[in-house]
């Protein structure tokens, strides 16, 4: 299995427009952060994690030539404003799949209603088969994948498990029995906005500390603020099996 970092940025990605902070002004590529979202690839298939608004740059970038799919991690913009952007996807390979929450496909259909009519649908617009999923396992391709199930601040939000794999973000609060679903797994992604507290994401100590808890091999931090710091010095900090994800990162599992 195949993990490219598409972004790992928060929602006003870094540089933040017009900011003189000494992150923004960065020389250093690990710096600048794209909105965040994930690409999964095995065997022939190769799936998507979110698409937010630079989900465009980010296909070009890696060279992207087709996605078997899309899962949602909840409905805020910065992880599926890029919806519209699969548009080349479905003319070379017809219907794309997702995969949301039920509440996450509710809210999709008030932005880009014109993707998912059925009425007199202009035929510039992609078509995609919505799959609603819950908080049990689902197939895509030929694995199995485990939803975990967390808050963010008060809107619920899902973690992935793919086999080995485990990817999670924007998380705030996960349950014990949600955290029980990861355990043995072999790398995990997760989110640490910045060092100060925040009302809505792990900062750092908390997602150190739940890293700890799983005792994952490898760990990897995303959703990444400009006010944690230089990609640099904070990697500096880490324990040795934790790292600071970048754009353009890839592993291999």
């Amino acid at each position: 299995m195949k993990i490219t970092f598409l972004g790992t940025g928060t929602s006003q990605g870094i540089p933040i427009i017009g900011s003189k902070h000494p992150v923004c002004l960065s020389e250093d590529p690990r710096d600048k952060r794209l909105r965040v979202s994930v690409l999964i690839e095995w065997d022939n298939f190769c799936y998507v994690v979110d698409c937010g608004p630079d989900f465009r740059q980010q296909m070009l970038s890696n060279a992207v030539e087709k996605i078997d799919g899309i899962l949602f991690t909840h409905e805020h913009s910065d992880h599926t404003a890029g919806l519209d952007d699969i548009r080349p996807f479905f003319f070379r390979q017809g219907d794309i799949d997702l995969y949301a929450h039920e509440r996450v496909f509710n809210e999709l259909k008030q932005r880009f209603d014109y993707i998912f009519t059925t009425e007199n649908k202009y035929p510039g617009a992609p078509n995609v088969e919505s799959h609603i999923i819950t908080n049990s396992p689902f197939s895509i391709g030929n694995i199995e994948v485990v939803p975990i199930n967390g808050q963010h601040f008060k809107l619920q939000v899902f973690g992935f498990r793919f086999k080995d794999f485990a990817y999670l973000t924007d998380m705030k609060t996960v349950e014990e029995d949600e955290i029980e679903k990861l355990k043995g797994v072999k790398v995990l992604v997760i989110n640490a906005l910045r060092k100060e507290p925040h009302i809505s994401h792990f900062n750092l100590e908390e997602a150190l500390e739940f890293i700890s808890k799983v005792k994952p091999e490898r760990a990897y931090l995303t959703h990444i603020s400009h006010l944690l710091g230089f990609h640099e010095t904070v990697q500096n900090e880490l324990p040795n099996n934790v790292f600071l994800a970048y754009d353009n990162l890839q592993i291999t599992i």
